[in-house]
């Protein structure tokens, strides 16, 4: 672990329009990111869909500590250490399931649904002063737990700021996400993708926002889409992902032009389009996504289903673990494993009210866009693990993060915009929360460009 006089140092490794290569290589950076960052930020670990019910549960991991999620007797949402007070072995080792109690499976110790001792086989002989009953003999619950329309958020820090002074601004994706859905609520369906990659953490969520990239980095599937014709597609649900990567393929004027990004404290941004154009959009003549509207406009009234629909988000990041696509029902979650290695959990969204085929398309466009054996993530993972052996090489000591820094501006509620979609200033602005993290200074991009 780095020592104090190291720790002081990282705040210089950091400048306004560059970084030092060690943030993305230095195991002992990566470590007090998992103690200074996951420790303390607000991280996504679920939604209330995958426990719908008394008794459901579903396992995850905080920077590597296995957790339970789990709704108990009462009804309550309660996150739990995955861990036995005896031996300390992981109790619950089923990705997800419905159970009355968690039993360790090494000598029986037994647990509640919210983490209380609940029996202890051979309880005798133990200590005078062993209490069954102790907080010490229980399967530990995290200090802070709160949802946001379904959202589970998670602080392992006993204090600091609220589930909903962290989002801020960044509340609105959310929204934009279970708005679309008639009834109002979504739900977490279809399975999950896992994939691996040997690079670090923050490349994920950089290049999710990132603009400039698609043109080299998806040159392949640009080169596959832009040869299909419509009429070959017997529904809607690959033409939205062929549109997907056609649209990697325009040109800079048009992410310069009709693209923009957001940025806003605590290290969160938004891709988003300028205009209202159907280019990313669910074919809007399509006969499913008509009745989609139909519905949507039965629950929410016309002028509400207009607004809705007007939103033009594409990835929004929620600094440190969570990015999602509210138009495709598309949510990806980092985990952080080593400094070089990270795995990313991808699910789906189902959109209750809505028919039936919306799901599909949205599984489909997993499948083609996002999926383990896609023709657009492959693409990226690449670019992951070329990151990792280029920095082992030694070459640069600095990486570039200025473009757009002359020309970036204010935005509404307190956050920042680039000039156009092009400007990095969504890493900076991830930086500034980096640096809030793990060093206490709490000067925001704004302030450091002031200076600058």
């Amino acid at each position: 672990m780095m020592d104090q006089r190291s720790i002081a140092t990282l705040g210089h490794l950091v400048q306004p329009a560059r970084v030092h290569r060690s943030l993305y290589a230095d195991p002992a950076i990566f470590e007090l990111e998992l103690e200074r960052i996951f420790g303390a930020a607000w991280v996504y670990v679920g939604h209330e869909s995958q426990v719908k019910n008394i008794g459901d549960f579903f396992c995850t991991q905080i920077a590597r500590k296995p957790i339970v999620v789990v709704r108990d007797a009462t009804g309550e949402l309660q996150v739990l250490r995955n861990q036995c007070a005896h031996r300390g072995s992981m109790v619950v080792a089923s990705d997800q399931g419905h159970t009355d109690e968690f039993q360790c499976c090494y000598h029986g110790w037994t647990y509640h649904l919210d983490g209380r001792l609940k029996a202890i086989p051979l309880q005798n002989g133990y200590p005078q002063d062993f209490n069954p009953k102790s907080d010490k003999t229980a399967m530990l619950r995290l200090p802070r737990v709160t949802s946001y329309r379904g959202f589970i958020f998670v602080s392992q820090a006993a204090d600091g700021p609220s589930l909903a002074e962290s989002l801020n601004h960044m509340t609105t994706s959310i929204d934009d996400m279970v708005d679309r859905a008639p009834d109002g609520e979504i739900e977490i369906a279809g399975g999950v993708f896992k994939h691996t990659y040997n690079g670090n953490w923050k490349l994920y969520l950089e290049n999710l926002c990132d603009a400039a990239h698609p043109w080299f980095t998806h040159r392949s599937s640009i080169d596959a889409a832009q040869q299909q014709k419509d009429d070959v597609m017997s529904d809607g649900s690959g033409e939205i992902a062929i549109r997907q990567m056609r649209q990697n393929g325009a040109p800079y004027s048009f992410w310069e032009s009709q693209v923009g990004i957001w940025t806003y404290p605590n290290g969160h941004s938004y891709l988003g389009d300028y205009h209202d154009d159907a280019n990313l959009v669910a074919a809007m003549n399509d006969p499913v996504f008509r009745d989609y509207i139909a519905a949507l406009e039965a629950k929410q009234g016309k002028e509400k289903t207009k607004k809705i629909l007007e939103v033009r988000r594409w990835n929004s990041n929620v600094y440190p673990n969570l990015s999602f696509m509210s138009q495709f029902g598309q949510l990806r979650v980092i985990h952080p494993v080593a400094v070089s290695r990270t795995e990313v959990h991808t699910y789906c969204f189902k959109l209750r009210g809505a028919p039936e085929q919306m799901f599909r398309n949205a599984i489909s466009f997993a499948n083609i866009v996002n999926g383990t054996g896609s023709l657009v993530l492959t693409d990226d993972l690449e670019i992951y693990n070329r990151i990792a052996l280029g920095l082992s090489s030694e070459g640069a000591e600095w990486l570039e993060i200025g473009r757009g820094y002359q020309s970036d501006g204010p935005a509404e509620h307190g956050g920042r915009k680039g000039k156009n979609s092009t400007s990095e200033i969504y890493i900076r602005n991830m930086f500034d929360a980096w640096l809030g993290y793990m060093t206490g200074a709490h000067a925001t991009s704004a302030a450091r460009e002031a200076v600058a």
